[in-house]
């Protein structure tokens, strides 16, 4: 199922708004990806312009209560508990397909109780900033179909390795995305912690 194209587009989101996670139509959701994709911006340079592979790493932060418990990322790729699964490292970005780089998959089902937040961050190990990177995006689509349900694009680049993209949270019986996009610095997901916990 991972990469297959959406059937038509989701709702896009802008910073800070939230929207239930729910099948199209009604229903429960159970399993969902969260994609994320970005493009190296092209550099004008002597001979013309030229890009350089980018290296963004995504992370899923599993929160109980704002306390961080577990997470997902490229040297840890399945939660503790089974539920949340990262499909693999990308070294260098999209070339402009338009598709996931990395995506995270979560089987809402079988989070644990106790988790209550689970937050997305993208994060430049090479050090290299969003000054670097275009069309950086992440969306959430329904595992089950392919059906993309949100999506969330960065606006412009910037002095920052790092964004906080998003989290889902629980609300009610059900779950919730909200949009961040909030700038951080850090080469890794434990860098970002004290960006993340104003969003909890």
């Amino acid at each position: 199922m991972q990469g297959q194209c959406a059937r038509g587009p989701g709702v896009n989101l802008t910073k800070g708004q939230a929207i239930s996670l729910e099948k199209r139509g009604g229903g429960v959701l159970t399993a969902v990806r969260m994609g994320l994709g970005w493009q190296a911006a092209p550099r004008r340079g002597l001979f013309g312009s030229r890009t350089r592979e980018i290296d963004l790493d995504a992370s899923a932060v599993l929160f109980a209560d704002k306390q961080p418990v577990d997470v997902v990322f490229f040297r840890h790729l399945v939660s503790d508990d089974g539920s949340v699964k990262h499909t693999g490292d990308n070294l260098v970005g999209g070339a402009g397909s338009g598709g996931d780089d990395e995506a995270i998959l979560v089987d809402l089902q079988r989070v644990p109780v106790h988790i209550d937040q689970i937050v997305f961050t993208v994060n430049s190990f090479t050090g290299q900033t969003f000054q670097e990177v275009q069309n950086a995006f992440c969306r959430i689509v329904d595992e089950t179909n392919g059906q993309e349900l949100a999506r969330y694009t960065l606006d412009g680049g910037g002095q920052y390795t790092a964004q906080i993209m998003a989290k889902v949270h629980r609300a009610g019986s059900g779950w919730q995305m909200t949009a961040l996009g909030n700038p951080a610095n850090g080469r890794t997901f434990q860098d970002l912690m004290p960006s993340i916990l104003p969003h909890l």
